[in-house]
C-alpha cells in the first residue's frame, strides 16, 4: 500500500524545529504548529501553521517568530526579569519591549540569517498593528514602548527602524534622546549581562518618568541579594545550592508570547479583567471545604527579613470546582479531557496497571485463625458438621495499615502550566484517583492559583489605603477543590475537566497553597497522610514581588516546606515539570518533558509505599511506639499470611 504523500510544508517544519532547538541550545524543545500561536510555554513553542503556498516573506516571518522564542530560552532569566520589572503598567510594557530588543540583538549580532528573520517578523508585526501608517504629529497616541524598542534595537545592532516605522520613531526620538540618550548609550556594554542591562533599563525608565512605581524595598533587596542569598541558603537549604540556579522553563514569564502584539493584548486583558463576585470579608474557619485559605503564621520570617504577611484575606476563596462554571460547561470540558485520555489510552492503562500491581503487592493480608467468632473457616468445615458446638472454628482478617492512607495531589494552576502541562497533569490526576481508589486509598485533588492577574481586589485596597510600604502578599488567592478525599471518583470526575478552562490559570503563591493542603490533611483521620505537589516553577506573583523583596514568596515557600518536612507527620513529595524542585523539597524529582509526568508520579508514589511508614516516623520521633495488643481469645491465635 502506498504511503500517504507528505505535505509540502513538512520539510520546512522539520528544518525550523531543528534550527530552533539548536539556537535555543535546548535539545528537548517541543516545536508545534497550531492556529493558537505564537506562544512559548516552558519548553513548548507554538508557531502558526505555514500556508500551503509558502512564499519567502511568510517563511522568513515564521522563522523570525521561532528565533524570538529560541533566543528567549537561551538568554533570558525569567526570575531575574520578574524581580527587576517596574510596578507601573506603562513601565512594565517598556521594560518588556527593551528586554525583547536585547534578546533579538544578541541573535542578530551573532548570525546574519537570524537578523534577516527577526527583521521580517518585526516588519510583519508593525504592519499588522498599523504602526507603519503613524501620523508624524500624533504624539499623544504614539506607543512609547514600541518606539523605545526600535531605538534600543538601533543602538544594539546598528539597524535603523524599518522604512515604514521611521516616521513613528521620529515622533518621540528627539524628546527621548534629550532625556535618556546617555543611558541608552550604556545598553550596548551590558547586552550580555541581563541583570546589568535591567539596571540600565530602569534608569532609562526613570529618565522618561515611567518607573515611578518601583519600590525602594525592591531596589534595596537587589543591592543586598548576594549577601541575603548566602546567609539564607546556609540556614534553609540543606543541599547548599545557591539562589543563582534558576530554570527558565519554570516561570509563568515564559507563557508570554514572543509576538509583542499578543503581549499587548494580554496586558489589556489583565487591566480589564474582573474575576467573579467579591466574597464577604468575614474570617472563616481554616479547615473544611468552604474555608478561606489559612492566614500564615506572622512569626515565620527569616533572620533579618520581615515576617511573611498578607495585606488582606477578604477576597481569598476556597471553592469547589463545580462552583466555578455551570454543569453544561463542566460536561463539555470533561469530554475534552476524555479525548486527551483516548490519545493516551495505552499509556494510561500501562501506568494504572503498574501502580495497582505495586500497591496491591504491599497489601500482605493476614488472618487470625482458631477464634470463637468471625468468619467461618472452611478448613474447619468438617469439624463444624460433626460437632456444630465445637469452638475455635472461625477466622478474622487483620486490619492492613496500608489501607489507612490518604493522598493529596496539589496541582499548580499557574499560567505557565497552560497547554500541554496542565492537560497532562489533569490526565495523571485522573489516573491516580481511579487507581488508588481501587486499592482502597483515598485521594484528594486540589489546585491553586489567583483570582486575578497582577493583584486584583487586594491591590486595589492597597492603593486606596495610600500604598503602605511592605504590604506582604498582595493578590487574591483562589484554592480549588477538584475532588475531596471522601468523594468517590465517579462523582468528582467531571471536576477535573475544569483545568482545561480558558482563563482559569493565573499566578501561583505556592507557600500558602502548601499550608492549605497540609492543614486539610492534618484534619484527616487516616494514620498515613501523603502530600504530592506538582509544579513547574517557583512562586511568582507580579503584584506581590513588585512591592516586596524579590525572594519574598520563595523564602516563605522554603519555610513552609521545612516546617512540614521536619515537624509534621505528613509525608511530602514533589514533582517539578522543567524546574529543579529538589532545591526546595528533600524528596522530589524533576522531569524535563510533561510526557514523563505519569511515570514520575507512579514511581514516586509506589516508592513511598515500599517503605514502612510507621517505622520511618518513629525513627524521626514523630510517632510513639505502637501499643501492645492482647489476644482476645482464650487460646493464642495462629496468624498465617494469606
Amino acid at each position: 500500500m502506498a504511503s500517504k504523500p507528505e505535505s509540502p510544508t513538512e520539510p520546512f517544519k522539520r528544518a525550523l524545529a531543528h534550527a530552533a532547538r539548536s539556537l535555543a541550545e535546548t535539545p528537548d524543545l517541543e516545536v508545534v504548529f497550531s492556529g493558537e500561536g505564537p506562544s512559548l510555554v516552558g519548553k513548548r513553542a507554538v508557531l502558526p501553521h505555514p500556508p500551503r503556498d509558502l512564499n519567502a516573506k511568510e517563511a522568513a516571518r515564521i522563522r523570525g517568530l521561532a528565533d524570538q522564542m529560541a533566543l528567549r530560552l537561551a538568554h533570558h532569566d525569567a526570575v531575574a526579569h520578574a524581580r527587576a520589572r517596574p510596578g507601573s503598567p506603562d513601565g512594565q510594557a517598556a521594560f518588556e519591549a527593551i528586554e525583547q530588543a536585547r534578546l533579538e540583538a544578541i541573535g542578530s549580532n551573532a548570525l546574519g540569517g537570524v537578523r534577516a528573520n527577526l527583521t521580517a517578523a518585526l516588519e510583519a508585526r508593525l504592519e499588522k498593528q498599523g504602526l507603519t501608517r503613524a501620523v508624524a504629529t500624533d504624539r499623544q497616541s504614539a506607543p512609547m514602548a514600541e518606539i523605545l524598542s526600535l531605538m534600543v534595537r538601533e543602538r544594539l545592532t546598528g539597524d535603523a527602524p524599518p522604512d515604514g516605522a521611521k516616521a513613528l520613531v521620529d515622533i518621540l526620538r528627539a524628546d527621548i534622546e534629550a532625556r535618556a540618550g546617555k543611558d541608552l548609550d550604556r545598553l550596548a556594554a551590558a547586552i550580555d549581562d541581563q541583570a546589568a542591562f535591567a539596571r540600565v533599563t530602569r534608569e532609562i525608565l526613570r529618565d522618561l518618568d515611567l518607573g515611578e512605581e518601583m519600590s525602594d524595598a525592591t531596589e534595596q533587596s537587589e543591592e543586598d541579594e548576594g549577601d541575603e542569598d548566602q546567609n539564607t541558603e546556609a540556614s534553609e537549604d540543606d543541599s547548599g545550592e545557591g539562589e543563582g540556579e534558576q530554570s527558565d522553563g519554570a516561570q509563568p514569564e515564559q507563557a508570554e508570547t514572543s509576538d509583542r502584539e499578543s503581549e499587548a493584548g494580554d496586558e489589556e486583558m489583565v487591566q480589564s479583567e474582573q474575576d467573579g463576585e467579591v466574597e464577604d470579608a468575614d474570617e472563616a474557619p481554616e479547615m473544611g471545604d468552604g474555608a478561606k485559605p489559612a492566614r500564615p503564621d506572622p512569626g515565620q520570617g527569616g533572620a533579618g527579613e520581615p515576617a511573611y504577611k498578607v495585606f488582606t484575606t477578604a477576597y481569598d476563596e476556597v471553592v469547589p470546582a463545580e462552583d466555578l462554571c455551570d454543569a453544561d460547561e463542566l460536561t463539555r470540558l470533561r469530554a475534552y479531557l476524555d479525548q486527551q485520555l483516548n490519545a493516551f489510552s495505552s499509556v494510561v492503562s500501562r501506568l494504572a496497571n503498574k501502580l495497582q500491581r505495586r500497591l496491591l503487592a504491599q497489601q500482605n493480608r493476614a488472618w487470625t485463625f482458631d477464634l470463637e467468632e468471625g468468619m467461618l473457616d472452611v478448613a474447619r468445615l468438617t469439624r463444624v458438621i460433626v460437632d456444630p458446638t465445637a469452638p475455635l472454628s472461625f477466622k478474622q482478617e487483620e486490619d492492613v495499615e496500608f489501607r489507612d492512607t490518604v493522598v493529596t495531589l496539589l496541582i499548580d494552576n499557574s499560567g505557565s502550566m497552560r497547554g500541554r502541562p496542565i492537560m497532562v497533569a489533569a490526565v495523571c490526576a485522573d489516573i491516580l484517583a481511579r487507581t488508588l481508589e481501587r486499592c482502597a486509598v483515598k485521594v484528594e485533588v486540589l489546585g491553586f492559583t489567583t483570582r486575578a492577574w497582577k493583584g486584583g481586589s487586594a491591590r486595589d485596597e492597597w492603593i486606596k489605603a495610600g500604598k503602605p510600604p511592605a504590604p506582604g502578599r498582595l493578590n487574591d488567592l483562589r484554592h480549588i477543590i477538584y475532588k475531596s478525599a471522601d468523594a468517590p471518583w465517579r462523582r468528582a470526575r467531571k471536576n477535573l475537566g475544569l483545568m482545561m478552562r480558558e482563563g482559569l490559570l493565573k499566578e501561583n503563591i505556592d507557600g500558602e497553597a502548601l499550608m492549605w493542603a497540609h492543614q486539610r490533611l492534618i484534619g484527616r483521620p487516616e494514620a498515613r497522610r501523603i502530600l504530592m505537589v506538582i509544579s513547574d516553577g517557583a512562586p511568582v506573583d507580579d503584584s506581590t514581588l513588585s512591592v516586596n523583596s524579590g525572594h519574598y514568596l520563595e523564602r516563605h515557600l522554603r519555610q513552609v516546606i521545612a516546617e512540614i518536612e521536619t515537624r509534621s507527620p505528613v509525608e511530602l513529595i514533589a514533582v517539578g515539570i522543567g524546574h529543579d524542585v529538589t532545591r526546595y523539597y528533600r524528596r522530589a524529582v524533576t522531569i524535563v518533558d510533561v510526557e514523563q509526568l505519569g511515570g514520575a508520579l507512579v514511581d514516586q508514589l509506589a516508592g513511598l509505599f515500599d517503605e514502612e511508614p510507621k517505622a520511618v516516623k518513629r525513627a524521626r520521633g514523630l510517632l510513639a511506639a505502637p501499643p501492645t495488643v492482647q489476644p482476645s481469645a482464650p487460646k493464642p491465635a495462629r496468624k498465617v499470611p494469606a
